[in-house]
C-alpha cells in the first residue's frame, strides 16, 4: 500500500476530512472532526490508528509490525508499519476498526447520520 491508496481509502469514508494539524509533514484523517488515522507525508512508513485497548495488546503481541502509538496515548493507539508483512487488506481492517471506534464515540445524532 502506498500513501495515495491509503488516502483514497480513508477519504472515501463518510464525513471524513484530511488536515495537517501537526505541521506540513503529518496528515490526519478525521471523521466529524475527530482523528482516526495519522501518517507522515515525508515517508509513508507507519500509520497511527485508534484501537480498542484489549485488541491493541493482542495485536502488538501477535504482529511485530504493530507497536504502541508513536506520540499518542499508548493505551488507545497503535502504530502500524506499512513496510512489514501486513497485507493491505489487514491494514484496511485496522483502519476500519479505528474509524468505527471514533464513530462510536460521537454524539448519537452525528453517529446516526454517518451510519445511515
Amino acid at each position: 500500500m502506498n500513501i495515495e491508496e491509503f488516502r483514497a481509502y480513508c477519504i472515501a469514508k463518510p464525513r471524513t476530512s484530511e488536515e495537517l494539524p501537526f505541521g506540513d509533514d503529518t496528515l490526519a484523517f478525521k471523521v466529524a472532526g475527530k482523528i482516526f488515522a495519522i501518517t507522515g507525508l515525508d515517508s509513508f512508513e507507519g500509520i497511527n490508528l485508534k484501537c480498542d485497548p484489549e485488541y491493541a495488546i493482542k495485536l502488538r503481541e501477535e504482529y511485530p509490525e504493530i507497536s504502541p502509538g508513536y506520540h499518542m496515548n499508548k493505551k488507545h493507539w497503535n502504530t502500524v508499519s506499512v513496510r512489514g508483512g501486513l497485507s493491505d487488506r489487514f491494514i484496511k481492517e485496522l483502519t476500519d476498526h479505528s474509524f468505527d471506534l471514533v464513530v462510536q464515540g460521537l454524539p448519537s445524532k452525528i453517529r446516526n447520520e454517518i451510519l445511515t
